[in-house]
Formats: C-alpha cells, sequence, structure tokens
C-alpha cells in the first residue's frame, strides 16, 4: 500500500486556506486528513478527516475539479497500516521523506492529531 502528501493550493476565496492533504490507501480508498502544517517529529499538529479520496491521487499533481485549486506531490511512498479505528489510525511509513511511524488520533467530533516519529537509521552492526 502506498501513501502520498500532496500541497493543496486553493483560491484566495476558498472556504479553506493552503493545506496539505494526508492520503493513506486503504481497503481501495485513500482515507485523508487536511493539516494546517507539517508535523515537526515528536511533536502533534491538528489535523481534520476529510471524506475518502479516489486512489488515482496517489500519482495525480493538477488543478482539482470545482475551481479548489490545485495539488502537488510533497512526499509519497510505501506503507504498512498497524491499526485502524473510527478512534486511531496507526501507519508505518516505509520510505519516502515521512518514513517512520504516523499515529492519528480523535481528540473530538472531527478534530485529529497527528504525531510523527521518524525512522531511525543505525550504521553498521
Amino acid at each position: 500500500m502506498r501513501y502520498v502528501l500532496l500541497r493543496h493550493n486553493c483560491p484566495p476565496d476558498y472556504r479553506d486556506g493552503p493545506h496539505w492533504d494526508l492520503m493513506l490507501e486503504r481497503d481501495g480508498v485513500l482515507v485523508t486528513w487536511s493539516l494546517l502544517e507539517l508535523p515537526a517529529p515528536e511533536e502533534a499538529v491538528a489535523a481534520t478527516r476529510l471524506a475518502d479520496h479516489r486512489v488515482a491521487y496517489l500519482d495525480y499533481e493538477g488543478p482539482v475539479s470545482g475551481d479548489r485549486g490545485e495539488v502537488s506531490r510533497v512526499a509519497q511512498g510505501e506503507l504498512v497500516w498497524s491499526k485502524y479505528s473510527a478512534q486511531e489510525a496507526c501507519v508505518r511509513l516505509l520510505s519516502g521523506d515521512l518514513a517512520g511511524e504516523l499515529t492519528l488520533t480523535l481528540a473530538d467530533d472531527d478534530r485529529w492529531t497527528l504525531a510523527h516519529s521518524p525512522a531511525t537509521h543505525s550504521l553498521g552492526g
């Protein structure tokens, strides 16, 4: 399975300003959250759960339908799911700029928190 992080630049009059869309492949769709800021290592950021998106967004860059701006890929790679429930989603990102562990936790209503623990690599043995 794969993931993608898209930068979504919206038109000035659109209800949402520029943000990032984190999309995680699962069961033939992309489970998606909107982020106003990128996660720093070991710091939680706010996330908003969006409707599932089509898997075509894994490879798409360009205009978004309905005059909602355009998206460009910031990061992508492979993932493995550790946990998925209505309150929590945990994945291990195996490759790409975000490699490491991502944990999304439902705070209340549709507000989530996203924590990122980067992968650590050791040299030698």
